[in-house]
């Protein structure tokens, strides 16, 4: 394990401890997973990439991207600097509870942002489409608008609102991919949450948990948030590839890195090795993938965990 420059021999023996600690805890949560312990409803990941289906490259698109990157390299002599894991005791074996807001963010934010505004002209406002399902604020828009509108009449607009919502999520759109995944009551809480961030009036006390399962939680950020990006499954690509802009497929990530790697990689950035030879400290770089600090460690453990015990599929 690399040591932090100019600490002394006990910090260093301190910092390997921590990390071992870590690793132990991780090799013993894991070896508590079973077969039988899988969640039922919890199906692996499939295809190709959104960005591929739409025929998009990846710096083609605002779509799957924080706008983070992870830290520069280090410079020729200098060590990087340590870093940890923070994971909660037995987060592979607990029950989650889930709002619709942390819906939102493991099935939407990657697109949509954490306002929901999207970034338009390419990904739209999920703002204006969700305020259309309130029969309030219909008729305050009539009011404000000199429109003379009755109750029914705005009870019908956002019935028509509501099913045309409800259908992008289960059908998607011309961009926008389908959320089969997501179950009724995911979907009830996940649209609750939408009404509360739209600033629908009334909404905030109407708020739905939902209990998930460590696997289930990693499927919905997999499924909806690593997947815009990288396909299911094909060849592990070599270090010249990454300098081409090939992105990995999700079924190499557990071999490629560890849980622990994985985990950094996703919540803190890490350098990775791109280019031929000959290589030097010059050929490892940020990368492309963006940093989501957004999703916490125990979450993108959760994602290791499902692509590893459910392997995703061609």
């Amino acid at each position: 394990m690399t040591a932090v420059p100019g600490s002394d021999p006990l910090t260093r023996r301190s910092l390997r401890l921590k990390i071992f600690a870590v690793l132990f805890l991780l090799a013993s949560s894991l070896s508590a997973q079973t077969v039988g312990t899988k969640d039922t409803q919890v199906t692996p990941v499939e295809g190709q990439s959104w960005i591929k289906h739409l025929h998009r490259s990846f710096d083609g698109t605002s779509m799957g991207k924080t706008w983070v990157l992870g830290p520069a390299p280090s410079e020729p002599g200098e060590d990087p600097p340590t870093w940890v894991p923070q994971l909660s005791p037995g987060f592979a074996v607990q029950t989650a509870t889930l709002h619709g807001s942390d819906l939102y963010r493991l099935n939407c934010q990657g697109c949509h942002g954490a306002s929901g505004l999207g970034a338009p002209p390419e990904i739209n406002s999920v703002i204006d489409p969700v305020r259309a399902t309130s029969v309030t604020v219909i008729l305050e828009r009539a009011k404000k608008t000199g429109q003379d509108m009755s109750r029914a009449d705005a009870a019908a607009l956002a019935r028509e609102s509501r099913v045309a919502l409800l259908d992008r999520l289960h059908k998607g759109g011309e961009s926008m991919p389908a959320f089969p995944h997501l179950n009724d009551l995911e979907i009830r809480s996940l649209l609750a949450y939408l009404e509360q961030l739209s600033g629908v009036p009334g909404t905030e006390s109407h708020q739905i948990a939902v209990q998930e399962s460590p696997f289930r939680v990693g499927e919905h950020i997999v499924k909806s948030t690593c997947h815009i990006c990288h396909s299911a499954a094909g060849p592990n690509p070599e270090p010249e590839d990454l300098m081409e802009g090939v992105i990995p497929p999700l079924s190499s990530l557990t071999t490629r890195a560890s849980m622990v790697d994985f985990i950094k990689k996703v919540t803190n950035g890490s350098t990775v090795l791109m280019g031929g030879p000959p290589l030097s400290v010059r050929d490892y770089y940020r990368g492309r993938m963006p940093v989501f600090r957004y999703l916490t460690q125990d979450e993108a453990a959760d994602a290791y965990l499902y692509l590893s015990l459910y392997p995703p599929h061609q």
